[in-house]
């Protein structure tokens, strides 16, 4: 599997978006990197990355990037490997502990996902999924719903629209548009991206996902549907067309992109992990985020400051509680 995190048209998109990006390559490995930190210190981070096809070619990775972070004055290198093939029998953890990684304090991407191997047929792609999934993806036109691809930037606004109507709704963070904007306008033009529309009998676009293409693995990425739309239950169908739209491309993965690392029901990600094992594929876990120390001084430096941080921020949460308490009585 490819990640979109790690190719040519994201260090476009980095370097557009103003970040200073590194890329390193040899035998089995290669990485993209973008420079990081500020007054807490620098760093080199690689999500998703190194890429590498052995523990030899990881290692040779590593070294790379080390002399990439001296060289910038980074206190360390962090990482996010995600190829098995790099530990081999080992457990990922005792592999990168045994090479001087840290669990790092900050976990980035997501470190548990849900894939699909498009290399099933419709048939079986649809059988895998819940029969309300399947059902829903069947019988949607007939409530004179379409689905359309657009590589016009400009459509990114309908995402946006929803996207903040679900936000509020759902009470979630979501990326802003500016980003959204400027990732669509760097990969939607080289087919790295697509937004998927969702139109009414009438033509009107009551919903959209963007989704991000690397050579073989399509990322789900942002979903936003009308609230005023909702009995037509257009959320299944959205996600299982983008599934076979992956297929009908050519590509062989659908990474869910983000799952709860298991099913507990009181797990803040509960809600939308069941929402997409509903559509079947296999759960993935990685390793997470891990850090590397350049300079083990500076890295120290970096872990009180942030501990520092962590307990002002504890404290004045602490302090806002006493004051609700006291207002309340």
């Amino acid at each position: 599997m490819s990640n979109i995190l790690q190719s040519d048209i994201w260090a476009k998109f980095q370097t557009a978006n103003g970040h200073q990006v590194f890329r390193g390559s040899g035998d089995g490995w290669s990485y993209l990197a973008t420079l990081e930190g500020g007054k807490t210190g620098r760093y080199l981070y690689s999500p998703y990355g190194p890429v590498a096809d052995s523990s030899e070619a990881f290692d040779e990775a590593i070294a790379e990037m080390r002399k990439v972070a001296a060289e910038n004055k980074c206190w360390f290198i962090r990482i996010e490997p995600t190829q098995e093939a790099i530990w081999g029998s080992r457990s990922a953890d005792t592999f990168l502990s045994a090479r001087g990684f840290k669990l790092s304090p900050r976990q980035i991407q997501p470190g548990h996902t849900q894939i699909i191997d498009l290399e099933l047929s419709e048939d079986e792609l649809l059988q895998q999924m819940q029969s309300t999934n399947r059902n829903l993806h069947r019988n949607i036109h007939k409530k004179g719903i379409t689905f359309e691809v657009s590589h016009n930037p400009e459509d990114i606004e309908i995402l946006t629209k929803y996207l903040e109507q679900t936000a509020q709704r759902n009470q979630f963070k979501r990326q802003q548009d500016d980003y959204l904007k400027r990732v669509a306008q760097t990969l939607m033009p080289e087919d790295a991206a697509r937004l998927i529309i969702v139109r009414t009998a009438e033509g009107e676009a009551i919903g959209a996902t963007f989704v991000y293409d690397s050579d073989d693995t399509r990322t789900y990425a942002h979903t936003g549907t009308s609230w005023e739309h909702r009995k037509l239950r257009i959320n299944k169908p959205l996600v299982s067309w983008m599934i076979m739209d992956a297929k009908e491309k050519g590509l062989k993965y659908v990474d869910l992109f983000g799952i709860a690392p298991n099913d507990d029901p009181n797990h803040e990600w509960a809600g939308f992990t069941e929402f997409k094992k509903s559509f079947g594929g296999r759960s993935v876990a990685y390793p997470g985020t891990w850090d590397l120390p350049v300079s083990a001084v500076g890295y120290r430096a970096y872990e009180g400051i942030r501990a520092a941080r962590e307990g002002l921020q504890q404290l004045k949460a602490k302090v806002a509680e006493v004051r609700s308490a006291r207002q309340e009585s």
